[in-house]
């Protein structure tokens, strides 16, 4: 009977760590799985716009265009069209470039000529 008794008590406390042991592996792994993910990038640009649509700017910054994917959800301010100095606030997925906001500078008036 002594020998069973010991038996169950030498069970008991080695299961008890194991299932607190194996609660922490899980946990662990979750939390890891989570932050490989990759963080969305924020960054800033401006440029002239040489074109724009309901779903598309393209701009134009020195000699290079930048096409940045335009949705519900892109702030525009002011009036954006073709010729326009725009600053684009925007994210990147990869290799899209999704505006978060549009922001047109206001047309310089012009200077008479004497």
């Amino acid at each position: 009977m002594r020998t069973l008794t010991k038996a169950a008590i030498l069970a008991v406390a080695l299961s008890v760590p194991m299932a607190a042991f194996a609660a922490q592996g899980s946990a662990k792994k979750s939390s890891s799985t989570a932050a490989k993910k990759p963080a969305v990038a924020s960054h800033t640009t401006s440029g002239v716009v040489k074109s724009v649509s309901d779903t598309s700017l393209v701009i134009t910054k020195g000699t290079k265009d930048e096409t940045f994917v335009v949705n519900a959800s892109t702030k525009k301010d002011g009036t954006i069209e073709t010729g326009a100095k725009v600053t684009v606030a925007y994210t990147t997925d990869g290799h899209d470039m999704t505006a978060t906001s549009i922001k047109a500078a206001p047309a310089k008036p012009a200077h008479p000529k004497k």
